[in-house]
């Protein structure tokens, strides 16, 4: 009985070490670009940061400084406001508007540029209609503009705000609105000095988000010919053909990046969440009646209509236009690939993310929980600079291979791994990982340990243990793990554009030609595609949330 129960032991650690092991290596891949990056911190190239300072620099910091201090009051205005209309008032078409605020979510940001361009260009029809009326004929609206481009953004990216906020005034209710009304607070001051500080960490949090896809936003911009860090990464790399002062740059942007991921977990942590029901039910909600209910709605119904239904509508409308025309292209090719793009990113990300979730489960360390806090950091790192962060090492290995090949067998080759869809995929589940860990791993908790001693005295161990008990039970965790970052690859332009095969085109990369051109009606097209094909995953988004 001893040795057998040694034997065990052996094997039980042996498995144990094995699944440290993996998460060990998963977490390597994804510091390796960020670890790249930083090592250009520590090692400036004194040539390129004077003709950076000289030239790029001051502008590059002024854009970001005004393009983030703008998206993140228009989100904050939005989301925190639509999320206590909905979250604790009553008014009528409180439940529609409720999901309904979240739908622009499925409208990529780049998408909702294009649109705005092609509705509010000189040329476009509401400028054209515009200059017909009496003293506005020589009227010229800049489009490509900070307000414009701050406000598109903002649209876009608000139910950030909105979803955390709604989820912090839902727990509130009309209980402690009623204690400070019988201190004498007014509706607006028992708001402001009751509800939102109560409220202030889901709204930070939200609004770290925020910053992070307004820094990380490489499409939008693009379309606005609006110079941010992403955009000159992009032009170091392909314009100057300079990948050192692409590095340079994405440096700068890796330090913002990890300064808001300190910040956003310490907003987290002190996130609290208590039963709510006997103050956050129907009948804890604030009433409103009359003009400031009538006003609610019309307020709700505007932002769905300008962040969602117009943008819709416009890219039928264009879609139409050309189909009238007998000018509508197929994008068969770009549709496939697209596809065959994010079922392979979504396949590895998934294993990856399962492959975290189990090694935590086997053993809740505190290494383990650190492994998994670390190889989630990717979702803080833009898409730009994870192509550099990736690509400079997958060069140097090449050159390393090219050279042992020429030194010992006198063989000349060329880039083994360079432009391959490996290099895609990696860069994908750096990126997404902390999407799919988080549902794999909320599915995981949910499996009682029990489960797993149960199915120990039946001598179901083992690999035989994930496959009969745990995948069968993670089915729905990995089924929406896998639809999240799928549609998240779809709609990924930077990485793709940057890391892609030579004649690889996806949708994404599609509408970014077509939009560098001005082709705005061409391009309703793929972007109608995109965004039916995110709807998927906001009403899964918003299932989860009410419930």
């Amino acid at each position: 009985m001893g040795m057998m129960a040694r034997k065990m032991q052996r094997s039980f650690f042996s498995c144990l070490n094995r699944w440290q092991l993996a998460a060990a290596l998963l977490a390597g891949v994804v510091l390796l670009p960020l670890a790249v990056i930083l090592g250009s911190v520590f090692r400036p190239d004194r040539e390129i940061w004077m003709h950076l300072a000289g030239t790029m620099l001051p502008s590059l910091l002024l854009n970001t400084f005004w393009l983030s201090s703008g998206v993140l009051a228009g989100t904050a205005l939005l989301g925190v406001s639509l999320g206590w209309l909905t979250g604790g008032c009553s008014f009528p078409g409180r439940s529609f508007f409720s999901w309904a605020l979240t739908l622009p979510m499925a409208i990529p940001a780049y998408v909702m540029a294009f649109i705005f361009v092609g509705l509010m260009d000189f040329s476009g029809p509401l400028q054209t209609g515009l200059r017909t009326l009496p003293g506005w004929e020589r009227t010229i609206i800049e489009v490509r503009s900070t307000p414009f481009v701050v406000l598109v953004l903002s649209l876009s990216l608000y139910p950030y705000v909105y979803l955390l906020s709604r989820t912090a005034f839902l727990g509130q209710g009309r209980v402690l609105m009623e204690a400070a009304r019988t201190l004498g607070s007014s509706p607006w001051s028992a708001f402001w000095r009751v509800s939102l500080p109560m409220a202030r960490p889901w709204i930070v949090s939200g609004l770290a988000l925020v910053l992070m896809e307004t820094l990380a936003d490489f499409g939008a911009v693009s379309i606005f010919n609006y110079d941010t860090f992403t955009t000159a990464i992009y032009k170091a790399w392909f314009g100057f053909f300079s990948l050192q002062a692409a590095a340079q740059l994405a440096s700068v942007l890796v330090v913002f990046a990890l300064l808001l991921v300190v910040v956003e977990a310490s907003y987290r942590s002190r996130m609290r969440y208590y039963e709510g029901a006997k103050s956050g039910g129907v009948h804890g909600r604030v009433r409103l009646s009359g003009i400031p209910a009538l006003a609610a709605s019309c307020y709700c119904a505007l932002v769905v209509a300008l962040a969602f239904v117009v943008p819709l509508v416009q890219l039928g409308l264009w879609v139409l236009e050309s189909a009238g025309a007998g000018s509508l292209p197929r994008y068969s090719s770009q549709s496939m690939q697209t596809l065959c793009l994010g079922a392979g990113g979504a396949l590895l990300t998934c294993g990856a993310a399962l492959l975290l979730s189990y090694a935590k489960r086997r053993s809740p360390t505190r290494a383990n929980l650190l492994l998994c806090k670390v190889s989630t950091i990717g979702y803080a790192l833009p898409g730009t600079v994870l192509a550099v962060g990736i690509f400079l090492p997958i060069a140097w290995i090449d050159q390393t291979i090219q050279g042992i090949l020429l030194g010992i067998f006198s063989l000349k080759s060329g880039p083994l791994l360079q432009g391959t869809l490996l290099v895609m995929l990696m860069a994908y589940m750096v990126r997404f990982l902390a999407a799919a860990f988080g549902a794999v791993d909320s599915a995981m908790q949910a499996i009682h340990p029990s489960l797993d001693e149960a199915a120990a005295l039946a001598k179901v161990q083992g690999s035989r243990l994930i496959w009969l008990v745990h995948l069968p039970l993670l089915k729905r965790g990995l089924l929406t793990a896998a639809i999240l970052v799928m549609v998240d690859i779809v709609k990924e332009m930077p990485i793709t554009l940057m890391t892609r095969p030579f004649g690889w085109d996806t949708l994404a990369i599609k509408i970014y030609e077509l939009t560098s051109e001005g082709e705005w009606e061409r391009a309703a097209l793929p972007g109608l595609y995109l965004v039916l094909a995110s709807i998927v995953p906001v009403i899964l988004l918003i299932r989860q949330t009410e419930k």
